[in-house]
């Protein structure tokens, strides 16, 4: 195997100088020297460690996304648009799952710390746990002091450059557009009463209920994910309040609320009205097309990608706004909707 000695031998030149021409140091060397270097390598078949060059640059060319669920097409859509951006930027993505479990959000921090990852995207919601919060902000402010940069997609909690979809204010848009649609009796499936995005969805749908003057919303807690929808909707059936609307958290959530009101032989949306939260992307092929609140997913990886390798500076907030788009899982109790059947 060839080693980079063997490289800096035929061309002539010190180890040095040869390791700053094919790892990447920001060291300049001269162009002629530079293209013996090179000729050398491409003639002896050298190939070039990554390690090396990351010790070399003082930082690799990989970015790490630490995201909470693989399978959940929220991040999936997101982790596709950091890939694409990190594409047009010559750099590779890394995937990191941490099943919501914060001990491996941080642990994935700490090793694309020790790699020398240039950069790191953390999406998904916090938890109301301020000791985590605390050690992920510690983790963070060591990862940064070696040179690294971050940036996150959810809460602005981290003390760093966010991607702030506004959870709580699209919610409300949402039931203040179901309302004029003469909707009057919700429920509302919350998901974990801890994750911050849960929570500030339906505290926004509450909100725009009391702000249109209908009474509070059945609040029903439950899993993030379509188990969780489906548990909390028969949760909701068999406590047996008179509803025309059920609202759940994200559209996975949806989905599975869904698929529990067909097991009860209810039809959405002539006996009862379901809306969502993200429009995810198998809500194409779903039936009835589901209202929800689109976020433009891919986005807001690019967006936070691009606050990553821009130059360091005081934490920046990018809100992301959300949009109500009305479809066929919702009818109108008073006069004809009108349904954007755009996917």
């Amino acid at each position: 195997m060839t080693t980079l000695e063997d490289v800096a031998r035929h061309a002539g030149v010190s180890l040095a100088t040869a390791s700053r021409v094919l790892n990447g140091s920001s060291r300049q060397v001269g162009a002629m020297m530079r293209a013996r270097v090179e000729s050398s390598a491409r003639l002896l078949g050298y190939r070039v460690d990554a390690t090396a060059q990351a010790l070399a640059r003082g930082a690799s060319n990989v970015v790490g996304v630490v995201i909470q669920d693989l399978t959940d097409p929220y991040f999936a859509a997101i982790a596709d648009g950091v890939v694409r951006a990190a594409d047009r930027h010559h750099m590779v993505v890394t995937l990191g799952t941490t099943y919501r479990d914060p001990e491996r959000e941080i642990a994935h921090i700490a090793t694309l710390n020790a790699q020398r990852a240039r950069a790191v995207l953390i999406a998904g919601s916090r938890v109301a746990d301020e000791r985590m919060l605390g050690r992920l902000r510690a983790e963070l402010e060591v990862y940064r002091g070696a040179g690294g940069r971050v940036a996150l997609i959810g809460q602005d909690l981290a003390g760093t450059d966010t991607v702030v979809p506004l959870n709580r204010e699209a919610a409300r848009d949402l039931a203040v557009a179901l309302a004029g649609l003469g909707h009057r009796r919700f429920a509302v499936l919350a998901g974990p009463p801890r994750l911050y995005t849960a929570t500030d969805r339906a505290a926004g749908f509450r909100e725009g209920l009391l702000a249109a003057g209908l009474p509070e919303p059945v609040m029903v807690p439950g899993g993030f994910d379509r188990d969780g929808g489906r548990v909390a909707a028969l949760e909701l059936l068999a406590s047996g309040p008179e509803i025309t609307c059920v609202f759940a958290v994200n559209d996975v959530m949806a989905v599975g609320a869904l698929a529990a009101l067909r097991e009860h032989g209810l039809r959405v949306p002539e006996d009862i009205s379901l809306a969502g939260f993200d429009d995810i992307a198998p809500l194409r092929d779903l039936v009835p097309a589901l209202t929800t609140v689109r976020l433009p997913l891919a986005r807001m990886g690019e967006l936070a990608l691009e606050l990553a390798l821009s130059e360091p500076a005081a934490p920046r907030l990018v809100p992301v706004a959300g949009e109500v788009v009305l479809r066929d899982s919702v009818t109108a109790l008073a006069g004809p909707v009108q349904r954007n059947l755009t996917s």
